[in-house]
């Protein structure tokens, strides 16, 4: 195969870039660089290291480019709702980290002006405190809102610093809260009445357009001279790549997306955007081809990533924790083990996990889970009921039978959650692929280059998806 694309993968504390490879009936990734992506704390509050991020990028497009001189696209996909605000070519500070609390000020900022209702017939996301309409409120209360001429979505403003071209991806823009559910584009009533200037929003593209070619600066550094690589627009928001590459054999299935957060839910024709579709904070966001990713966002991993930093961080020794080996001890736990709200807005900050948790149960009545075995496996277990009820939930909302659930991401690396899942939800789990999000990068990229035929559907590249790349299933366990 010659064919290649580079998928740049940013999520909340990883980056990598990939080589995709596609050919007759063939799908493969090589992955040339990763890095870290660990925010930084100042006294203003908690930031992403942008900078180091890009300059992490540009490496590796480097090694991407020496693995594969041909290279015939880039793509770009991070997490969602954070940005940059721009004047001129200009940064205005660095992105905050959607962790930092301040965007607590911006919630009683816009439901000043706009309740959740009201909010949520236009825009069709479930409340999250970090997204990013309530983000600008607080940058509109502090003046830097008025200072800016561009907001720039983390991957949009990677695509623009490798470009020079301004646009907003239309999945990661439907995250912002700010784009209209069912015309799918900036909604400008919203956007006035919050008091935003509309100018800062650029035009939006949708995956499988070209967002530019590259900066004359920007390909000699990587080594390619003379040449008009193109940057592809993709599903820029992770999830929404991952979702393209859910190995689904019928419309009867629902994914979990499962990393740092897990995104639970069905793909849909058009949105639900009914009062109890609301009232179980379900959210719409844009996929690829139109598609409507229909969902909640539950807390992932996260809890036990954090978990095992404050381990190690209170060892005072420098302790390296063994993943695998907790995770066989959780998996031996025998004792019923509390199961917590994981969706609780007390797990969202960095810190104490373990403490958070033993509180929780404590304050409840619940029994206090002992070991680090113990606290994993109320952890899976307390993740595996979020995933059951929201996909319970999906299911009857929007009328779509679920036969099998699709597990993507890190997490189905996790043969105890998987299973765990299983059992909670009575359905059976396909785990796999562990790099769903760079193939639906990759997929969405080589259609747009010509490398499998412009008309293939979501439903073709799945089956691709499913041939090329090993899948596990469990089955739920009687009792």
């Amino acid at each position: 195969m010659t064919d290649a694309v580079a998928a740049v993968d940013l999520g909340a504390t990883s980056g990598r870039v990939m080589l995709g490879y596609l050919g007759h009936d063939e799908l493969r990734l090589v992955p040339v660089a990763r890095f870290p992506n660990q925010p930084v704390r100042t006294v203003d509050g908690l930031h992403w290291n942008i900078l180091e991020l890009y300059r992490n990028v540009v490496a590796g497009l480097g090694s991407a480019v020496r693995e594969e001189p041909g290279l015939r696209s880039i793509g770009i996909d991070s997490w969602a709702v954070d940005y940059a605000l721009l004047d001129g070519d200009r940064m205005l500070g660095t992105p905050f980290h959607y962790r930092d609390d301040r965007t607590s000020r911006g919630v009683d900022l816009v439901h000043g002006v706009a309740g959740f209702d009201e909010l949520y017939g236009v825009n069709g996301l479930q409340f999250l405190p970090f997204n990013t309409l309530y983000q600008l409120a607080a940058e509109k209360d502090g003046g830097w809102l008025e200072r800016a001429d561009t907001m720039l979505l983390v991957p949009d403003l990677l695509a623009f610093w490798l470009t020079g071209a301004r646009r907003a991806e239309a999945t990661n823009a439907s995250t912002t809260g700010l784009v209209n559910v069912t015309t799918g584009q900036w909604d400008d009533a919203l956007i006035g009445r919050l008091g935003y200037p509309r100018g800062v929003f650029p035009p939006l593209v949708h995956p499988g357009a070209t967002i530019g070619t590259l900066l004359p600066g920007v390909a000699a550094e990587i080594g390619m001279s003379g040449s008009s690589l193109p940057v592809t627009a993709v599903g820029s928001h992770d999830t929404a790549s991952a979702v393209v590459a859910v190995p689904a054999a019928t419309e009867n299935v629902a994914y979990i997306s499962s990393g740092t957060w897990s995104l639970v839910g069905v793909e849909l024709d058009r949105p639900v955007v009914s009062e109890a579709a609301r009232a179980a904070n379900f959210t719409n966001e844009g996929g690829v081809d139109g598609r409507i990713r229909f969902l909640q966002n539950v807390s992932g991993l996260w809890l036990l990533s954090e978990s095992v930093r404050t381990w190690e961080r209170e060892s005072g020794s420098g302790e390296s924790i063994d993943l695998p080996t907790l995770l066989a001890q959780a998996a031996a736990v025998t004792a019923p083990m509390p199961v917590f709200d994981a969706g609780d807005p007390v797990f969202i900050a960095p810190g104490d996990m373990p403490g958070r948790i033993a509180a929780w149960c404590a304050e409840r009545g619940l029994a206090v889970p002992g070991s680090r075995a113990e606290v994993v496996r109320s952890i899976l277990e307390s993740l595996a009921a979020a995933y059951a009820s929201s996909l319970r939930q999906a299911s009857e909302l929007s009328g779509r039978r679920v036969d099998t659930v699709h597990v993507v991401g890190g997490g189905s690396q996790n043969a105890l959650l998987c299973q765990l899942t299983a059992d909670r939800t009575g359905l059976p789990v396909v785990a796999g692929p562990v790099e769903a999000t760079a193939i639906g990068n990759v997929l969405v990229q080589a259609r747009a280059q010509g490398m499998v035929d412009s008309s293939t559907s979501l439903e073709a590249l799945r089956a691709l998806v499913a041939r090329a790349f090993p899948l596990v299933t469990y089955t739920p366990t009687a009792g």
